[in-house]
């Protein structure tokens, strides 16, 4: 590896975790320089279940389940007795794919690699879509670095692009809207001549603000290809920017104006302002998007003037109650004071939610939904269950934190008529909302923390999905069900809830109904006196991360028990603690903190990745693997992103003809500013966040 290259990669090891000093500061805030929010002892009763519920305790299992659960009844009984055959799942698309017969991967797998671009498979071709700075509203002004304001970002593709969602207009296979979240600024990498955040003026500020949000970008396809680029024109009724700076959010749900939830701005505290630290999402049957408020906690300043109650609720989430300015502070509070709690201690309440938008109705305003909690939302993924209810998945991305579900009280209407849409925009609004305990099936000597193999050599277990509120009823003794739901980490801890290694991106497949998780990783696992290693995160100090394999109890879920297993536990496939399905591990590609999860049509997984240049020493990239079959487990590389850039999205379409990729925070690395670039990926010059797209010029499909 050139030494110019090398000296461009991230540390290894900042404060503990795997990433960048750069990225620990602008993507979470500093988070690991501080210990877990998440202080319950949760974590340490997986050693007395796992004894109690393993293939050799199962007899002596119903006084311990009932003692350690705490729910008693179904729950237990869920967990003790054997699970249900699943069934083959009935259920809509969550965008427009139709399940079709499974095929091997036949891309020629990319080679792991340090270069500044995008490599792909021989015989694909791959282009940028957008990027930042350029025009989505019409009329917007060309980008211009060293002239950029508040109101010209307004108008153009934001920063730091994560999740993508293609959504195809009616009655047209050649035109689509591209829906992407932007998560977060660099500021290093946005300003000349940048010295410190607290040098920037309010109007940098401001710029910053507005390059956070969504973008809503009308796209056509290239003649018959896969590839995509952004429709020209002085009309186009479809494009809009959605900004933390000034777009209105309405609240909907239990939680919607109750006490915790109200500003002197918005004394009836059914109105925000502006969303943050958009992740990842998903796009639901009825054609909206569901973006996730994930590292809010960052934004604000001031905690350590608050309530003595209010700073147990602040601490929970990660903002720091000790000092007025935490270590990774954005400093917004200079160009909006509602970023001051000391001034505004309810702000932070109003951000953390899933946000669902309307890109087919610009004029509407987006939505962030109470039912669905508040937590660190990475995302959320929704399925219809057999029985017409809606059912979303969601991970909350922290240290130690829980997988949840939420099963409307509605059911979905099929079909495109007015009255089926109007119907399908509540079904987020009212329902219940589940947390999971899982519970490994190996008796508790049998998972030491170094990623071993239990006898039956298998990751896997059962597990139940714990009620905390539904409606307006909650389930947490103590609580309220807007309590619940607005300090939902809390009610977690309170259930007996599992601690995971950072649940992110959560998916169903629509071929077989089981869900996927990104465990992206845990370093902090069996280290201290932090939680041990258990059979659903088997790894102590575990920096690679993992998938969590759901199989929902009957194939159906709403329900409220499942299996699971892990189907991948990540790494270099030469180490002995990784597991690639049982599959070869001489065949497969080496991988490294999964992030984002989606299907194609054939049912293959695909995984990006977030973190691979400090575990691995090698670029973020694209994955695929079948989780089926013969082939389950055979890993495979697609793509690599540039040099300090993480692999976001991806989204396949319904045709598989094309795969869209988040190219973010290209030239992340300390030290590096957009006058002395470590990247300078996609155009020259300097590094700027886009989303491209990837296909086959001889028109078949993407990956087989």
């Amino acid at each position: 590896m050139p030494d110019s290259i090398r000296r461009l990669l991230p540390l290894l090891g900042h404060s503990g975790g795997n990433r960048d000093a750069m990225t620990c500061f602008y993507r979470c805030g500093n988070a690991c320089d501080h210990p877990a929010p998440n202080e319950s002892a949760n974590g340490y009763l997986g050693d007395v279940v796992n004894a109690a519920m393993s293939r050799r305790g199962v007899m002596r299992a119903g006084a311990v389940g009932g003692m350690v659960l705490g729910f008693g009844g179904a729950a237990t009984a869920a967990l003790a007795g054997p699970a249900a055959a699943a069934a083959p799942a009935s259920h809509t698309p969550a965008h427009g794919h139709k399940p079709t017969k499974a095929g091997k991967l036949t891309f020629e797998t990319v080679e792991p690699n340090t270069l500044d671009r995008v490599t792909i498979p021989a015989g694909y071709q791959t282009s940028v879509v957008i990027r930042w700075g350029d025009p989505v509203v019409a009329g917007a002004p060309a980008f211009d670095l060293h002239n950029q304001s508040a109101y010209r970002q307004s108008l153009q593709f934001g920063f730091n692009n994560d999740f993508v969602g293609v959504l195809p207009l009616p009655g047209r296979h050649d035109r689509a809207l591209l829906v992407v979240n932007h998560e977060y600024t660099n500021e290093e990498l946005m300003f000349p001549g940048f010295t410190s955040l607290d040098a920037l003026s309010v109007g940098q500020l401001e710029t910053a603000i507005a390059a956070h949000g969504l973008s809503v970008v009308e796209i056509e396809r290239v003649g018959r290809s896969g590839q995509w680029k952004p429709v020209a024109g002085r009309r186009l009724p479809y494009n809009r920017r959605i900004t933390a700076l000034a777009t209105t959010f309405h609240l909907t749900g239990p939680a919607a104006g109750s006490a915790a939830l109200r500003t002197a701005a918005d004394p009836h505290g059914k109105t925000v302002i502006g969303t943050l630290n958009n992740c990842s999402g998903g796009v639901t049957p009825w054609g909206t998007v569901l973006s996730g408020e994930e590292n809010f906690n960052q934004y604000f300043v001031g905690g350590d003037a608050v309530s003595d109650a209010e700073k147990v609720r602040l601490n929970r989430y990660g903002i720091t109650t000790t000092a007025r300015y935490p270590s990774g502070s954005r400093k917004w509070d200079r160009a909006q004071e509602r970023f001051d709690l000391a001034k505004h201690p309810n702000e932070a309440n109003r951000f953390g939610w899933v946000v669902e938008v309307d890109p087919f109705d610009p004029d509407s305003a987006p939505r962030k939904h109470t039912a669905l909690g508040r937590l660190k939302h990475e995302g959320a993924n929704v399925i219809v269950a057999k029985n017409g209810h809606v059912v979303a998945y969601m991970g909350d991305d922290e240290r130690f934190e829980y997988l949840y579900k939420f099963v409307s009280d509605k059911k979905f209407m099929p079909g495109h008529s007015p009255v089926a849409r109007k119907h399908n925009l509540t079904l987020l609004e009212s329902g219940t909302l589940y947390v999971a305990k899982v519970i490994g099936d190996s008796v508790a000597s049998e998972i030491d923390g170094s990623g071993k193999l239990p006898l039956d050599e298998k990751f896997d277990g059962k597990g139940v999905w714990i009620k905390l509120v539904a409606g307006n009823r909650s389930f947490v003794p103590g609580m309220t069900a807007a309590d619940v739901l607005t300090f939902t980490r809390q009610a977690g801890d309170a259930a007996g809830a599992t601690k995971m290694d950072r649940p992110e991106d959560v998916q169903p497949s629509l071929r077989t109904g089981k869900i996927y998780a990104a465990m992206t990783n845990n370093t902090n696992r069996g280290v201290g006196t932090n939680a041990p290693a258990d059979e659903a995160n088997p790894r102590n100090a575990n920096k690679h991360g993992h998938i969590f394999e759901i199989t929902e109890d009957g194939g159906d879920h709403t329900g409220e028990s499942f299996s699971w297993q892990l189907p991948i536990v990540c790494g270099d496939p030469a180490a002995a603690d990784t597991y690639f399905g049982g599959y070869d591990k001489s065949a497969v590609s080496p991988i490294s903190c999964p992030d984002n999860v989606a299907f194609d049509s054939a049912g293959n997984l695909w995984i990006s990745t977030d973190g691979t240049p400090s575990t691995l020493k090698t670029n973020d990239g694209l994955f695929a693997v079948p989780v089926e079959g013969r082939e389950r487990g055979h890993l495979k590389q697609f793509l690599t992103v540039p040099v300090g850039a993480e692999t976001c999205g991806p989204f396949i379409t319904e045709d598989d003809k094309s795969v869209f990729v988040a190219v973010q925070h290209p030239g992340e690395v300390t030290g590096a500013t957009v006058d002395k670039p470590a990247s300078v990926w996609p155009d020259g010059g300097y590094a700027k966040p886009a989303v491209i797209v990837t296909w086959r010029p001889d028109g078949g499909p993407i990956g087989s």
